[in-house]
C-alpha cells in the first residue's frame, strides 16, 4: 500500500533552500498536480516562507496550504514582469483559489474611418488596424448603437459601405430622412463633408458646445439670408445635438477621461461595476461577477481584476475605484507600461468623483442582489430538472443542440450552455456542417458530425473531466430516433455516461405538449404549467435562436460573396479598391488589363492575375 503524498506547510518548508529573493511567480499544486493558486512576489524566498508558518492565516490561506503537494516557479527580472505573468497564469489555468474575471469580451468603439475621401461612420469591434478615428470605449454594442444613430442626425455622415457607395446613382433612403448628406451623389463637396467628419470628431471629443454654436451661428446667417429651409436644416440638427447631450446620463464636469470600477461583496459573491466616461459624457456601463477564489478580500480581487480586465483594453489616464488595491503602485506602473502613458489609481473620498464612484458601487450592490435572487430561482429550477429526469444531482452545466438549414444549404449546428447563472453565452459554439449530411438535409448525420467533433475536442483537451467543460446534462431537439442516434455517437467515442434526453414537440406541434425521451425509457410530459417545463422550453429557445442565428448569418456571407473572393492575393483591401473604382465584381470581370492596372494597389502582376482569373479559358 502507497503512503499518501505529503501535503501542508511542512512541503512548503522544503523548498525554501532552493529560492533566494528575486522577483517571480510562484505556483502551488495538490496531489493531483492540479494548480491551486498562482501568486507572484518581489521577493520569492520571502513570500513563501509565509506560507511555511503552521500558523497565523485566514481560513482561505490555511485551506489552501493545506492542499499543498508541490510548488512551481518562474523568476522575473522585475515585479511588474512578475503582475503580468501572474494574470497570464491566472487566465489560462483557472486556479481555485484565485480570483478570476470571467467575462472576457471586448468592448465597441466608434470608428470614423479615414481611407476614403468621403469617412464612414460605423461601430468598431476588435484590433485597431483599420486607418480612422476611434473613439470609446463604449459599454455595449446598444450604446454604440443609440450613439450613431443621433451622430447620422446631427452630422449627416453616411453609414454605408464603399462598395455600395461606389454603386449609386441616386441617393439612398438615409438622405431622405435627414440622417446623410449624399456625399455619393453630390449633394455635398468633399471640403464640406470634412467640415461634418471635423464637427463629428470635436463633439466625441467633448467640445459638444462649441459645435453647438458654430451650429446657431450658421442657422442664424441662413435666416438672415432667408435660406429657411437650409435655416430648418440646421435647426433640426441642433434639436438633434441637444437630445444627445441630454440622453448621455450622467456627464461629469470634472472628469474628462476615466473607468469608475466599483465592487460590492456579499457572502462571497462579488459584482464589479465599470463605468466609462470619456469626453466629460458616460458611454455607459457593464457589470462583471468575477470568481472570489474562495473567500478573497476587496482589495484583492479588485487587483486582479484590474489587471486582468486591461490586459487587451487601453487603460484611460484615471481610473476611480471604490476600495484600494493591494499594491496599487505596482498595478499603476504595469497599467502606465502597457498604455504608453501614466496611468492613476484614486480612491476619492469627496467631490463629484466619489459621488460617481458612489453612484458605480450602488448600482454593483443592486446588480447583485438581483444576480443572487435569479440563481436562487435557477437553482430550484436545476434541482426540478434533476427530479423529473432522474438525475443524480442538479446539473451543473446543461448543453443544447440544435441543427438549422434551408433544404440542406447554409447548414450550421448550434449548442448553448446553462448552468446555476443562467445562459453561459461565452460558451455557446457553432458548427459549419462539413459532411454530405447538410447537402442531404439529414438530420440525423449533422447532430452525428457536431456531437462527434464536440466530444473528440473534449476527449482530447480534457481526458481526465478536471475543468469545467464537460456537461452533466445534453438537451437534443428530437425525439427517440435522434436520442438514439446520439447515444451509438457517444458510445462509439467511449463517453456512456453522460445522461442524454430528447425534447420533441407532442400533439398538435403545440407548445406545453411537449414529449421527453430518455434512452431505453418510455416517453413522458411535465404538467402544463410546470416551472420546470417552461425552464426546459426557454433552453430548447435559445438553442433555436442560436442556431438559427448563426445560419442566417452564413446565408448573408455567401449572397454577399463575390467572385473577387477567390482571386490569390486579393484581400480585402484590394477588393474594395477595385469594386470602388468599378462598381461590381461582374465590371470588374469584364475590365481589360490597362484598367485593372489603373486602379489604386493594383500592380501590373496582380492585374494580370486578375485578368487571368476571368479569362481562364
Amino acid at each position: 500500500m502507497t503512503d499518501a503524498p505529503r501535503t501542508g506547510h511542512e512541503v512548503i518548508q522544503d523548498y525554501l533552500r532552493t529560492l533566494d529573493a528575486s522577483p517571480g511567480v510562484y505556483r502551488m499544486l495538490n496531489a493531483a498536480s492540479e494548480v491551486l493558486y498562482v501568486g507572484k512576489a518581489r521577493n520569492l524566498k520571502a513570500r513563501v516562507s509565509n506560507y511555511a508558518r503552521p500558523s497565523g492565516h485566514s481560513a482561505r490561506i490555511a485551506r489552501m496550504i493545506d492542499e499543498t503537494a508541490s510548488m512551481m516557479f518562474l523568476t522575473t527580472r522585475t515585479e511588474v514582469e512578475a503582475l503580468l505573468l501572474e494574470q497570464n497564469l491566472i487566465k489560462q489555468l483557472k486556479p481555485r483559489y484565485n480570483v478570476l474575471m470571467r467575462d472576457d469580451k471586448s468592448f465597441p468603439n466608434i470608428l470614423i474611418g479615414k481611407e476614403h475621401p468621403f469617412p464612414q461612420l460605423k461601430k468598431h469591434r476588435g484590433a485597431k488596424k483599420e486607418k480612422g478615428s476611434y473613439f470609446g470605449p463604449f459599454a455595449s454594442a446598444g450604446a454604440v448603437n443609440r450613439t450613431l444613430n443621433q451622430l447620422q442626425k446631427v452630422f449627416l455622415l453616411r453609414n454605408c459601405s464603399d462598395s455600395m457607395f461606389a454603386g449609386r446613382s441616386r441617393p439612398c433612403l438615409q438622405f431622405q430622412i435627414k440622417r446623410c448628406a449624399a456625399p455619393c451623389v453630390g449633394k455635398v463637396n468633399e471640403v464640406a463633408y470634412a467640415g461634418l467628419v471635423a464637427d463629428a470628431e470635436r463633439f466625441l471629443q467633448g467640445k459638444s458646445t462649441t459645435v453647438q454654436a458654430d451650429l446657431a451661428k450658421a442657422m442664424a446667417e441662413a435666416s438672415e439670408a432667408m435660406e429657411f429651409e437650409r435655416a430648418a436644416a440646421l435647426r433640426d440638427r441642433i434639436r438633434a445635438l441637444t437630445a444627445v447631450q441630454s440622453a448621455q446620463g450622467i456627464n461629469p464636469r470634472g472628469v474628462a477621461e476615466a473607468d469608475v470600477v466599483a465592487l460590492h461583496l456579499d457572502h462571497g459573491q462579488a459584482c464589479v461595476q465599470v463605468f466609462f466616461i470619456r469626453a466629460h459624457q458616460s458611454w455607459g456601463n457593464r457589470d462583471f461577477y468575477p470568481k472570489t477564489g474562495s473567500g478573497a478580500e476587496e482589495p484583492e480581487i479588485l487587483e486582479a481584476f484590474l489587471t486582468q480586465f486591461y490586459d487587451d483594453k487601453d487603460p484611460p489616464r484615471l481610473i476611480l475605484l471604490s476600495h484600494g488595491v493591494e499594491n496599487p503602485d505596482l498595478v499603476a506602473q504595469a497599467l502606465s507600461d502597457r498604455a504608453g502613458r501614466k496611468v492613476e489609481l484614486a480612491v476619492p473620498l469627496r467631490g463629484e468623483k466619489a459621488e460617481l464612484v458612489e453612484n458605480a458601487t450602488r448600482n454593483a450592490r443592486e446588480s447583485l442582489a438581483r444576480r443572487m435572487s435569479e440563481s436562487s430561482t435557477q437553482m430550484k429550477l436545476l434541482q426540478g430538472l434533476a427530479e423529473a429526469f432522474d438525475l443524480d444531482g442538479p446539473p451543473q452545466r446543461i448543453e443544447v443542440y440544435d441543427n438549422a438549414h434551408i433544404q440542406g444549404a447554409d447548414a450550421v449546428g448550434g449548442m448553448i450552455v446553462s448552468g446555476p447563472e443562467g445562459f453561459v453565452k461565452s460558451q455557446y459554439r457553432k458548427f459549419n456542417i462539413r459532411s454530405e449530411a447538410g447537402a442531404n438535409s439529414d438530420d440525423f448525420g449533422m447532430m452525428r458530425e457536431v456531437l462527434t467533433r464536440r466530444f473528440e475536442r473534449l476527449l482530447k483537451e480534457d481526458p481526465d473531466r478536471r475543468g469545467d467543460t464537460w456537461p452533466d446534462l445534453l438537451l437534443i431537439d428530437g425525439g427517440q430516433g435522434q436520442v438514439s442516434a446520439v447515444m451509438e455517437i457517444l458510445s462509439a467515442l467511449g463517453v456512456e455516461d453522460i445522461p442524454v434526453v430528447g425534447v420533441a414537440k407532442g400533439i398538435d406541434r403545440d407548445a406545453g405538449k411537449e414529449e421527453f425521451h430518455r434512452p431505453g425509457e418510455a416517453a413522458f410530459a411535465l404538467q402544463r404549467n410546470d416551472p420546470v417545463l417552461y425552464f426546459v422550453q426557454r433552453l430548447r429557445d435559445e438553442a433555436h435562436r442560436w442556431a438559427n442565428g448563426a445560419h442566417r448569418a452564413k446565408r448573408s456571407r455567401a449572397v454577399a460573396a463575390t467572385p473577387l473572393d477567390e482571386i490569390p492575393g486579393v484581400g480585402a483591401t484590394r477588393k474594395r479598391a477595385l469594386l470602388a473604382h468599378f462598381g461590381s465584381a461582374k465590371a470588374v470581370s469584364r475590365a481589360a488589363l490597362p484598367d485593372l492596372m489603373a486602379v489604386d494597389g493594383i500592380s501590373q502582376a496582380m492585374a494580370e492575375t486578375v485578368y487571368n482569373f476571368f479569362h481562364r479559358d
